[in-house]
């Protein structure tokens, strides 16, 4: 058994030697629970962890390391302490990671660990934890993401080691594709990441660093159907001319969205009252990002219109529009000498129409001149 650093500790020189080097190796490596010199040993993991312990940088990526590849992984370790540590491998990597490994010769070789001194030129690497990288951004939201606008998002690697950071997407149909990543050489180590969907549905964004997955890749992201630029869309007709609309008569207005994207159209008319959805209205699709909405007013008095496109309402709203009262010719009187019977040739001759007080009409004066 080798020189313990701690030889003068009272309570070290009752133990026996089994329990000193398992001591030792407890507090060189306090993170994973070692209490044994076989089960503890048979993913490789713990040599790993042992050797990095006693040399940083000779095993830095030791945590990532595979379980289900025990012996790459004790032989990894193994080597490295063989060449640069000065720890022959008395036992092979295969029986290291063995249920039914000897434990004297588990302890045999790890005895060599206190004692063991680090070479000139060892080719340390910076510890690498790619779940200590993180990803934030509208990109990997769940919600909020549009097909065909881009969706971007930051990786930040400041406390991950060295790597590269890699991003794939793949889309409800299986299409997976690599995002444009870039680096923004800050003092965090960021990058800067962004895709833009095709379809929509739930997409798949892995992040990986040094072939890693950072914390909580993949993540699931929905796609939803883009929304428009409601600024670029624009209306008119008489249906919004504030004044020349009747009651009871059909009247329309376009709405033209050239340029403002995908995006549905919605139509408020809010009568005098107050009281919206009391007018039919009906919206046809013209073509050529054309659509006509037609309604028919059923009373008089001050209309709003409101358009919105995608949720948006569009410039200029909402539309006041004064809707007149119907005509109604009985409740016109007509009189003058126009209205008489026996004009005379070049006499003039006037004509007066009348409403009923509590109706409301056009005036109309007229002036007859019979020909011969």
């Amino acid at each position: 058994m080798p020189v313990w650093e701690n030889e003068g500790d009272e309570e070290v020189k009752n133990q026996t030697p089994k329990q000193r080097l398992l001591g030792w190796i407890q507090n060189k490596i306090p993170q994973l629970p070692i209490t044994n010199f076989s089960q503890n040993w048979h993913d490789g993991k713990a040599l790993g962890a042992l050797v990095d312990s006693c040399a940083p940088g000779l095993c830095p990526d030791w945590e990532t390391w595979d379980p289900k590849r025990p012996v790459d992984n004790a032989r990894e370790a193994m080597q490295q302490a063989d060449d640069w540590l000065g720890v022959p491998q008395v036992i092979a990597p295969e029986e290291i990671i063995h249920p039914d490994v000897d434990e004297h010769s588990v302890m045999t070789y790890l005895s060599q660990f206190p004692k063991a001194k680090l070479k000139p030129g060892a080719p340390l690497k910076p510890k690498l934890n790619p779940k200590k990288a993180r990803a934030y951004g509208k990109g990997i939201e769940p919600t909020g993401n549009m097909v065909k606008k881009t969706s971007p998002f930051t990786v930040e690697t400041i406390s991950a080691g060295q790597g590269e950071v890699l991003v794939y997407v793949e889309d409800p149909e299986g299409t997976r594709e690599e995002a444009k990543v870039t680096a923004n050489n800050d003092k965090n180590k960021t990058y800067y990441v962004e895709y833009v969907p095709k379809v929509t549905g739930v997409h798949k964004v892995t992040v990986l660093f040094a072939g890693q997955h950072i914390l909580k890749s993949p993540f699931e992201v929905i796609v939803e159907k883009a929304q428009g630029d409601a600024s670029k869309v624009t209306a008119k007709g008489p249906g919004l001319e504030a004044i020349g609309n009747i009651a009871n008569k059909p009247t329309y207005f376009d709405i033209y969205t050239a340029g403002a994207g995908v995006g549905d159209i919605t139509i408020e008319l809010i009568d005098p009252q107050g009281r919206n959805n009391t007018v039919d209205l009906a919206l046809e699709d013209k073509g050529n990002c054309v659509y006509r909405c037609t309604y028919k007013p059923v009373k008089s008095g001050s209309h709003n219109v409101n358009i919105s496109f995608g949720g948006e309402i569009i410039p200029k709203c909402p539309y006041t529009v004064a809707i007149g009262e119907a005509c109604n010719p009985n409740a016109c009187r007509a009189s003058g000498r126009g209205a008489a019977q026996g004009v005379r040739i070049r006499e003039t001759a006037d004509l007066r129409s009348t409403p009923k007080l509590e109706e409301l009409a056009t005036f109309m004066f007229l002036s007859r001149v019979p020909k011969d």
